[in-house]
């Protein structure tokens, strides 16, 4: 006998049982425990007496991405049709006019698709996996924490020395407490964000212009996350290594892992290029944006900053986080350590989900209900997204220009939710667990 979710398995009736009455009750009891897939809302115990879950299936270790089928690695083979209809249906209710999605288990790509097109107009063209989107606030991690992180590796940052201490243009008395590592995890003091650009243009006018301005609370005491945190990250990475942070990323991060689409300032002269970078805002002052960054700011400082300006594709950042829970090789290609990445992606104090750079699941996450609390990830206000879960060897890259000729779409937040729930959820060999309502 079958229902939705798998063969259904019957258990013995004890002999004290058999009344006419529980005859009737026990197998109905079975279909419905058989149709319904249990969440723990706690891990189980070592000792717990729950009926054993399939083993993790026996797969070769691999250093680099290759396609497989979901079953394989231990995921539901209905998987990917669970995802073509969890964005189309998100796209049709006008998430964005395409999307790009990238899946990967044990170093397994199981699901790497576009949907929809590049933008609304009609004629644009389809997405596909090598479509480059503006990643906005994944520059953050994707290229500056990753920049200093090698730097830190090298002996050349120190997290707890002071910004000025790299910049010593960034001198007021009330910023003189800021450290490196408050700037990584927000909790510089400084304001959110502010329309710089339109007055400020430049690396030199931005720094002092972010040195003049009031702070929005004591430095170290609060979380407020900052983009002057990641302008300011951007600009050590820079000074410490002698060069700008596209081509210092280009040579140690992008270039080594083969990510030939990942770019700063892309060509818009390239017409082949251009066919497969997607239009972001139709700006005021800008006009329509297609290859230029969406943020202002990071526009404002030549469209490459540390908080903002970098653009990608889901195949090169499925290549990124498999590097990461490689632990910092792919294909050979060491790019940092272990230990680093462990230190660097686990949150730093118990009242706030901020590690160093990146982010881990918080309550409503973009991560869903059952990332694990040692997942980590970043959004991007573009409507970019990528998480990974060490715990059980997982990633999604969930790509959208939710930012386009149309507007500011918000169905994305809970495009992002559902197409997580739906990767965690097809996980056959561990316990599902909603972590979300632990927190």
């Amino acid at each position: 006998m079958e229902c939705a979710t798998g063969l259904i398995r019957h258990s013995p009736v004890r002999p004290f049982m058999r009344t006419a009455r529980i005859a009737r009750i026990v197998p109905l009891l079975l279909v419905l425990a058989a149709c319904t897939r249990p969440v723990a809302t706690a891990p189980v115990p070592a000792t717990s007496t729950r009926a054993a879950t399939p083993p993790v299936p026996r797969v070769p270790p691999v250093d680099a991405l290759v396609p497989a089928a979901p079953l394989t690695v231990g995921l539901d083979p209905e998987l990917p049709a669970r995802l073509d209809s969890i964005v189309r249906v998100g796209l049709e209710q006008g998430a964005a006019p395409g999307a790009a999605l990238a899946v990967g288990r044990f170093g397994r790509l199981v699901h790497l698709k576009g949907y929809g097109a590049i933008d609304y107009a009609a004629g644009a063209p389809t997405v596909d996996p090598t479509t480059i989107y503006d990643l906005a606030s994944l520059t953050k991690v994707a290229a500056t924490t990753t920049a200093a992180m090698i730097l830190e590796e090298e002996g050349k940052l120190d997290l707890s020395r002071t910004v000025q201490s790299y910049l010593p243009e960034f001198d007021a008395p009330d910023k003189a407490g800021i450290t490196v590592r408050m700037l990584l995890t927000h909790r510089g003091g400084l304001e959110a964000f502010a329309p710089l650009w339109k007055e400020s243009h430049g690396r030199a006018e931005y720094l002092t212009q972010i040195n003049a301005r009031p702070l929005k609370n004591l430095p170290g005491t609060q979380v407020v996350y900052s983009d002057w945190d990641f302008v300011l990250m951007g600009l050590i990475v820079e000074r410490i290594a002698g060069t700008t942070l596209d081509a210092f990323t280009a040579a140690r991060v992008f270039g080594p892992l083969g990510m030939s689409s990942t770019r700063f300032t892309p060509d818009t002269t390239d017409a082949a290029l251009m066919r497969r970078v997607t239009f972001t805002a139709l700006d005021t002052l800008r006009g329509q944006l297609h290859g230029a960054v969406h943020d202002p700011n990071a526009w404002a400082l030549g469209g490459v900053s540390g908080h903002a300006g970098l653009f990608g594709s889901a195949r090169d950042l499925a290549v990124f986080v498999q590097m990461l829970l490689n632990g910092g090789t792919y294909a050979g290609t060491r790019i940092v350590k272990p230990t680093t990445i462990a230190r660097w992606t686990a949150s730093q104090d118990p009242i706030s989900s901020r590690a160093l750079g990146w982010d881990t699941p918080s309550a409503v996450s973009s991560a869903g209900r059952y990332f694990s609390p040692r997942s980590f990830g970043h959004t991007g206000y573009t409507g970019t997204s990528m998480w990974v879960d060490p715990e059980r060897g997982l990633f999604v890259v969930l790509l959208t220009n939710r930012v386009n000729s149309r507007g500011e779409a918000t169905r994305h937040v809970q495009l992002r939710r559902d197409v997580a729930d739906a990767v965690q959820s097809s996980i056959r060999d561990a316990p599902l667990v909603d972590w979300e309502a632990r927190r």
